[in-house]
This record gives structure tokens, sequence and C-alpha cells, in this order.
């Protein structure tokens, strides 16, 4: 499969590729780790959550991403420590990420406060043999891009990066800030320089029952790469604990709307939970494709792992819901 290279047409003639907003997943509020790095621990157990998301089904080159996150409490430490794995590709080329994450945790009030910063190290990662360019020659047997910044080869370069955070957590209340890619660095190919944008997170939310069944957590979750601006909107409710539902409109700016998103998921055993997303594209190019599919499985260990004093906290949100 190759793909018109539109790149350059993003950049000019300059040797500089802009990175775009870190990928995006529906289900964010299962696992706030992904985005900041505050959160790690703050589960009150083990807690492993593997994503697989297809965005845009049914247009060549669209995003496809998959992730691995685990965290833990480390109370002797009074803070937490995580792991993650990532990996997203769009087209011919892929962003793959590594990052490991500690935070340190106080009493506040009511809740919890945490304080965290990740090292990340990210590979960019071009197949120039899947491009195509407008100038270029591609006959049985002859391959020729017509262009000095591209080479048919396969190409990779990889940097660090740094994540830091804060997070607050009591019995009805979350609250997060963060930033990815403080340092704002870049990739270097041969002839290219991928630029990683830094990014913006804020994210609120609350919880309350409806009954003796039903839970109902409401939750914003802002973004921002300092150019344009994002905000989704969810509700997320359980039955029982056992059986989830929700909604959220994603990707609300003053200039565009992204998509509707519709969620569902059940307690596979009192440790495993399943989840299901799709969304409905809102944008132009929901002419050119079926939807987005992403799929959330989180093993969550409610007991402690090690010694020391476990911080006050009445509730945490993850294990319910």
């Amino acid at each position: 499969m190759r793909y018109l290279y539109i790149l350059l047409l993003m950049v000019g003639l300059s040797y500089t590729v802009h990175a775009q907003q870190p990928a995006q997943y529906s289900t964010y509020m299962l696992d706030p780790f992904r985005y900041n790095p505050a959160y790690a621990g703050l589960d009150y157990g083990l807690s492993l959550t593997g994503t697989y998301r297809q965005q845009w089904v049914g247009l060549e080159g669209a995003p496809v991403g998959q992730r691995l996150s685990v965290h833990l409490p480390l109370y002797f430490l009074r803070g937490g420590f995580g792991l993650q794995f990532e990996n997203d590709e769009i087209g011919a080329h892929s962003l793959t990420t590594v990052q490991g994450a500690y935070n340190y945790q106080m009493e506040m009030g009511a809740g919890v406060l945490s304080l965290g910063a990740g090292l990340s190290w990210q590979q960019w990662t071009l197949r120039g043999g899947d491009l195509i360019t407008p100038d270029g020659i591609y006959l049985e047997g002859v391959e020729n891009h017509n262009d000095n910044l591209l080479n048919l080869s396969t190409e990779s370069g990889s940097g660090l990066q740094v994540a830091a955070g804060l997070y607050y957590q009591s019995d009805r209340l979350e609250a997060g800030l963060s930033v990815e890619n403080v340092s704002a660095g870049s990739i270097q190919l041969s002839q290219l320089t991928y630029n990683l944008a830094r990014a913006y997170h804020a994210y609120v939310g609350t919880r309350f029952e409806v009954g003796r069944s039903v839970e109902l957590r409401p939750s914003l979750w802002f973004r921002s790469d300092g150019i344009e601006n994002q905000l989704d909107i969810s509700v997320l409710g359980s039955y029982n604990d056992n059986i989830f539902g929700g909604a959220s409109f994603r990707g609300y700016s003053s200039t565009s709307q992204d998509a509707v998103v519709i969620m569902a998921g059940f307690r596979l055993s009192p440790s495993l939970r399943l989840m299901y997303a799709y969304d409905i594209g809102l944008s132009p190019l929901q002419d050119v494709h079926s939807g987005s599919h992403e799929i959330v499985v989180k093993y969550q260990l409610d007991s402690t792992i090690g010694a020391g004093k476990p911080p006050r906290i009445i509730y945490h949100p993850s294990t319910k819901g």
C-alpha cells in the first residue's frame, strides 16, 4: 500500500515536519495515566490497561494506535510508579513511545494531591518506499520520488522527552493538569526534522449515585498544542458496578467538532473489565470513513502491593464504573 506524500505540502519546501497533537483516545477517563504521569498509582493497586484504536475505518492511511500501560502505588516512597508503551501509525509514518513515570503523593484536605514527572523515549519511523510524490516515477522496476528530501528506504530517528503533571483525587472529585513534550524537542532523520509539539491537558471529573444501583461520572477533558484547542464532554455510567455505558461529545472547538462517542462494557471478573467505544464522525471526513473503533481491557488488583502506609482516601474512581 502506498500513500501520497502530503507532509511536504504541510510545511512548504522546508526540511521540518511539525507533529500534530498526541494520539487521542475516546476512553481517556479509564486511564488518565496516558496523559498525566501524576496519576500513576492512584488506582491504589496494580493497574494494567491495554487499548487498541482503529480510526476513520475505510480511509486509506488512517491512524491506528496500540497502547499498554502498567502502574502501581509505591507507598514506601509515598508515591506511584508507571510504565507505558504506545505505537501510533498514520499512513507511511509511525511514532513509538516508551515512558517511565514517578510521582509523589501527599494528603490535601479530603483527598490526595500527586505531583509527577515522566521520561519518554520516542522513535519516529518513515517508510519512504510506501510513499508516492506528485512528481515521482513509479513503473515496474523503476521507482524514483524525484524529491531530494525523500528516500525510498525506511528511516528512523529517536529522542527523549519529558512530561510533568499534577493530579488531585478525593471521594467525589478528581482533577489534573499536565504537559507532554515539555522541551518541545525534535527527532532528526537524514533530510527531515520531526518537531514534537508541546501538549497541554486539563481534566476534571466527579461522580454521584442515582438510586442504589446506578452511578454516573461526568467529566471534561481540555487539550491544546498552543494553536488548536479542543474539549471533550463525557458521561460514563455503571449499573451494579458490572455493566457500563456512556457517551461523549469529542473534539469540540470554536471551528469544528470531531465526533460523538458511544461507549459500552462489562466486568468479566472482579479484577477485569472490557470496554468498547464507537466514534460517529462529525467532521468533513465523515463522508469518507465509517467511524472509529476502540477496545480497552483493564485489569486491576484491588489489594495493595508492598509495605508502607497508603495515603488517606475513601474512594478511588477507577475501581468503579
